[in-house]
């Protein structure tokens, strides 16, 4: 019988050994890029209380501020905002992009908006990560103008949060090359005008590069003033409204961009963990000396929920797991726990008497309902979803031999908050702590954690050697964190006129800020609301997933208001319509659509469509989706999807056009395949053998269209989710006559729908 350590606390146990020096084929230091700046024109853009203003990065002051700028709850005097500027004497322009970059486009749509106010030669612009620097490179979540803030990138806020920002800096930047090149030719700022990386004079037909300017070019301490007034027209924009070659592709299509995966780092080792089965469960006891002496082990480290093994190669690392005989503690509130029986007894929830939080409330719902001539209410349901990005979790960590500062590579979506976590694991300040964000394979809210970053540093910790951590796709489905199971419980009444007039939305289900998101109706106009929070709590880890709470509240929404259309005899696009008389740039996006997808007319035989309409993240978009069925199998097919959407001004067409179909895709996923159970405390799905999403063989023709618009962009990377599931039980409603209303469409469920 092996011997077995008990395991009193997850401290963990850790062996000597010597941290490694500075790694290769990394991304370069703050420090270091500063340091390099001479020789050419850069500039630190900050936004702070007095206004815009740069900086010379040679200048020591400016260097030391910037980069000790991200101390938690501490910020620079100036409160810097911003997105670093070289102007090498070449022509080269450096910008750094302070969003992650997970496949949606930020590495150029945040570039091109900061090169066209500043008129930047495009073919001469470089893009690099912005290193983590909250008080400089942060921003707003509300998108305005203000001073640095979060970095984290997620709700569709990257190119909203920053637009503005970033226009001020170029037009600010711009005004000091013109400035510099008028005192060197001896004219008037005026007479100066600026083409793509060049400043021109058109009486005398000079020309000089921004390359050359940047040779004598001197930036005062009191820069001119720039405004909005400042800015381009639309009508003058060169970048922005048009595509132009995503930065990222080329790098990704030959390998040389660098996920966390790709790291390399001399004397690294490899870690993999051994989790818990249930949700809060804890290790008491596992076979240490056995594991220890397996082939390449360097050490073990036992964690809250777990405990890691770190080996000299990724083989011995996984089967020094796989020898693991770990006992559980029990205690965890997921032990036993069984979803499908408690998403049923969700409906006793929302009969309680007791009403639960508010979320908002308007009008006299009860005297409306009393009052009105037809009622309606309907329960929707929806399964835990899992966030199935393309990359599975991973990072690389390199603890120092004091066990006083890391540094680390990982692709995060807040990778302020990733350093800021792992500083705290380790004791130290923020500064002490080097970190290199990666490109990201996909995110969907899961990678706004920093839960397997700092697992990378706690294994590191424990051998005093750069470990390479490797989740695999069980881990990541297994104890990942999910976007919860729910109930949505809708009621309305209708006047005798056909006139919607009341409406409640009572949501039950875990995670309140993952769910409240999507229920507001605001655009609808409805006098009389209540909207409502019910909590069920069942230890199981959750988290935001794209789209948030939109995903199943829109579905409820949409698909109740098409119920309300067919009881009353109304055309559900007519019905929108009329709710949406309050909002012009609602109903020109409704009509677009129906334009788009030839509503009224006949669809083809054997198939129906069926019309849905949100808000998210500022954009109003529609969506009809063209279906059929198989009424043997119960499987629908999506043939054909359009969508139009008014999300403001859209600074890159093709890849905000790309990013509405990758919603519809995810929205598409989760209504028809993704469900995730769990029974006796433990995840039931291991792999996408049997955690279905949509395949290639499922993709339907998806026609998208913008409302063309200069108003400021809003977020394009998640209307796409919550307009998809509502269209589509809508379509299958009109082709059948039965509701959908349990998300995923599974044909077990499609058959109980047709048979009920």
């Amino acid at each position: 019988m092996n011997a077995r350590t008990r395991l009193p606390s997850p401290e963990g146990h850790s062996s000597s050994g010597e941290a490694p020096r500075t790694p290769r084929g990394t991304c370069q230091s703050r420090r270091t890029f500063l340091r390099r700046a001479g020789g050419g024109l850069s500039f630190a853009l900050v936004f702070g209380p007095a206004g815009l203003a740069a900086r010379r990065t040679d200048s020591p002051d400016i260097l030391d501020a910037l980069v000790g700028a991200d101390a938690p709850g501490s910020r620079p005097a100036e409160h810097p905002f911003g997105a670093w500027v070289r102007i090498a004497t070449d022509g080269q322009v450096l910008i750094y992009n302070p969003a992650a970059e997970m496949g949606q486009g930020s590495m150029t749509a945040l570039p091109v908006i900061l090169a066209e106010e500043m008129d930047a030669d495009w073919d001469r612009v470089r893009i690099e990560h912005s290193p983590v620097e909250p008080g400089v490179y942060g921003r707003s979540w509300g998108g305005g103008r203000g001073r640095g803030g979060s970095m984290m990138t997620a709700g569709s806020m990257a190119v909203r949060g920053y637009y503005m920002n970033l226009r001020l800096a170029g037009a600010q930047i711009r005004r000091v090359l013109l400035d510099n090149v008028a005192r060197e030719w001896g004219v008037p700022p005026g007479e100066l005008t600026t083409g793509p990386g060049v400043v021109v004079h058109a009486e005398s037909g000079r020309r000089i590069s921004y390359g050359e300017v940047a040779a004598f070019a001197e930036v005062p301490d009191e820069l001119p003033e720039v405004s909005e007034a400042d800015l381009k027209s639309p009508a003058d924009f060169r970048l922005i409204g048009h595509s132009v070659p995503r930065r990222d592709v080329p790098a990704k299509t030959d390998g040389s961009a660098i996920f966390a995966m790709d790291v390399q780092v001399p004397d690294m080792l490899y870690g993999v963990i051994a989790r818990a089965p249930v949700h809060e469960a804890r290790p008491a006891s596992f076979n240490e000396a056995e594991v220890r002496g397996k082939p390449g082990v360097v050490g073990t480290v036992t964690l809250d929920y777990g405990v890691g093994v770190v080996a000299e190669t990724v083989e011995e690392a996984f089967a020094a797991r796989d020898a693991m005989g770990i006992e559980w503690a029990g205690g965890a509130r997921a032990e036993g726990f069984d979803s499908v029986a408690a998403l049923g007894a969700y409906t006793g929830i929302a009969d309680g008497e007791s009403r639960g939080r508010p979320l908002s409330e308007r009008g006299d719902v009860g005297a409306a309902l009393e009052a009105a001539a037809a009622r309606y209410e309907a329960d929707y349901f929806n399964d835990y979803v899992y966030h199935a990005q393309m990359e599975p979790l991973g990072a690389v960590a390199s603890v120092n031999a004091a066990g006083d500062g890391a540094e680390v590579w990982a692709g995060t979506q807040a990778p302020d908050m990733a350093r800021a976590a792992v500083a705290r694991e380790l004791g130290v300040a923020v500064e002490q702590v080097t970190f290199h964000p990666c490109y990201l394979g996909g995110g969907l809210g899961r990678r706004t954690m920093a839960d397997y970053i700092v697992e990378a540093v706690q294994l590191s910790r424990s051998v005093r050697r750069p470990v390479k951590l490797i989740w695999t796709r069980e881990d990541d489905l297994r104890y990942g964190a999910f976007r919860p199971m729910s109930l949505q419980r809708l009621t309305a009444g209708v006047d005798s006129g056909g006139n919607l007039t009341a409406w409640t939305h009572t949501v039950v289900g875990d995670g309140r800020g993952l769910l409240a998101s999507g229920i507001s109706i605001g655009y609808y106009d409805i006098p009389n609301q209540r909207i409502e929070m019910r909590g069920a709590s069942h230890g199981v880890r959750t988290k935001h997933w794209r789209a948030v709470g939109h995903g199943p509240n829109k579905f409820a929404i949409e698909a109740f208001i098409d119920d309300i259309a067919r009881g009353e005899g109304i055309d559900p696009v007519e019905l929108r319509r009329t709710l949406l008389g309050g909002s012009p740039r609602g109903v020109a996006v409704l009509d677009e659509v129906a334009e788009m997808a030839g509503w009224g007319a006949e669809p083809p035989s054997g198939r129906a469509r069926g019309v849905a309409f949100v808000e998210r993240s500022g954009t109003l978009a529609a969506g009809v989706a063209e279906i059929s069925l198989d009424e043997t199998s119960g499987r629908i097919r999506v043939h054909r999807f359009w969508c139009a959407a008014d999300g403001g001004t859209i600074v890159q067409p093709r890849n905000a056009r790309a990013q509405i179909e990758g919603g519809i895709v995810n929205g598409l996923s989760t209504a028809l395949f993704e469900r995730l159970t769990l029974r006796g405390g433990r995840v039931e799905q291991s792999n996408f053998h049997d955690y279905s999403i949509l395949r290639m063989s499922d993709m339907p023709d998806i026609d998208v269209r913008f409302i063309p618009s200069t108003e400021p962009p809003m977020g394009m990377g998640e209307p796409g989710v919550p307009v998809a599931a509502g269209a589509v039980a809508n379509a299958f409603a009109a082709l059948t006559g039965r509701p959908l209303r349990h998300m995923p469409f599974t044909p077990e469920r499609v058959l109980e729908a047709l048979n009920g």
